[in-house]
């Protein structure tokens, strides 16, 4: 049994981990004290900044959320960028600006999908602070968006929203090694805003948090086509809507992603049968793991497709997804950004 499915199998033998549960929850209330009580020193942008976060590991639906703020706030006539640490990227420089034609070796997969879906400017360093800086220093941008932030107290925020796994919930709601979570549950009652991703269970959903919570439920759009030569796919097609599929409903399903039953619900949910094949989070694909032999279409999440898009796959598409969030979210954010806006 791994560690993470020990999380949440709540396992007995987790106990034994208390010990460096109590360390770790000891340095991280500790550290944030010091940048609350200013021993530590915060720095604050000239323009709002929104953090995204969370307080468990893995995937929890953060990067479609981040996509649906880009996409609303220019709606409403902001001109926002995104500040990330770019996971396992190994940019030439730092901070370094991701462009739609960066590598992922240099940009990292979460980064270079926000960018090529959004165009949206975009830095990545560990730096959130220095991130934002340059970001500000080079572009006309008038708010920030950090992405996986919430832990990164040296950089002021604005807005904080943290995103829960509905489906996953807090886990045995004890804080690493012994459980999942990076902060204690009652973190949440310091957020401005908590994001459920899928309809969560009651007992999630505290009385002392209940008027910031939404749901946020993700859409399926499409299939999109892997990689530059659509003329390689037989239906001929960049873009195919879920409506419009012809092809095999029987499918390979890929997914290097932290929670990627989540991805497999979404295409059985639409008609497909899957045969899954599972891999680590962020893992870099070698073509021979993505070759079969029996010629059936493989589909795999978005942000795996940006580290293949080099390879000749035949018949190969990723799962185009967007959030929908509930009309009390936008409310809520719109009246915080507008009270930050008239200090």
């Amino acid at each position: 049994m791994s560690l993470e499915t020990a999380w949440y199998k709540s396992s007995a033998w987790l106990v034994l981990l208390r010990p460096l549960e109590r360390l770790f929850c000891f340095l991280a209330r500790r550290r944030r004290q010091q940048y609350q009580h200013g021993t530590k020193s915060v720095w604050t942008a000239p323009v709002p900044v929104i953090i995204v976060g969370n307080i468990s590991v893995g995937g929890t639906g953060k990067s479609p959320l981040v996509i649906w703020l880009i996409d609303w706030l220019r709606q409403q006539g902001y001109k926002p960028g995104v500040v990330s640490r770019g996971y396992r990227a190994q940019p030439p420089c730092k901070p370094f600006f991701v462009t739609a034609g960066s590598s992922v070796a240099e940009a990292g997969d979460e980064p270079l999908m926000i960018v090529r879906r959004t165009g949206v400017p975009l830095v990545i360093d560990a730096d959130r602070v220095a991130a934002t800086k340059l970001l500000l220093q080079q572009t006309d941008c008038d708010l920030v968006i950090s992405d996986d932030g919430l832990q990164h107290y040296a950089l002021g925020r604005t807005i904080e929203i943290a995103v829960v796994d509905a489906k996953r919930g807090f886990g045995n709601a004890r804080c690493l090694p012994e459980g999942p979570l990076r902060e204690p549950v009652s973190r949440l009652d310091d957020v401005d805003l908590v994001v459920f991703n899928g309809e969560p269970e009651r007992s999630l959903v505290q009385p002392d948090i209940e008027t910031k919570c939404s749901v946020m439920q993700i859409r399926v759009a499409g299939l999109q086509a892997v990689g530059s030569d659509s003329a390689k796919h037989a239906e001929g097609e960049r873009f195919v809507g879920m409506d419009q599929w012809q092809g095999e409903r029987k499918v390979h399903a890929v997914a290097g992603i932290g929670n990627p039953q989540r991805f497999y619900n979404s295409l059985a949910n639409v008609g497909f049968t899957l045969q899954q094949h599972s891999f680590p989070d962020h893992h870099q694909f070698r073509i021979d793991e993505l070759q079969f032999d029996d010629g059936l279409p493989l589909i795999m999440t978005e942000k795996d497709a940006v580290k293949c898009d080099h390879m000749q796959l035949r018949n190969a598409w990723y799962l185009q997804v967007g959030a929908q969030l509930e009309q009390g979210f936008e409310l809520q954010l719109r009246e915080k950004l507008t009270r930050s806006s008239s200090k």
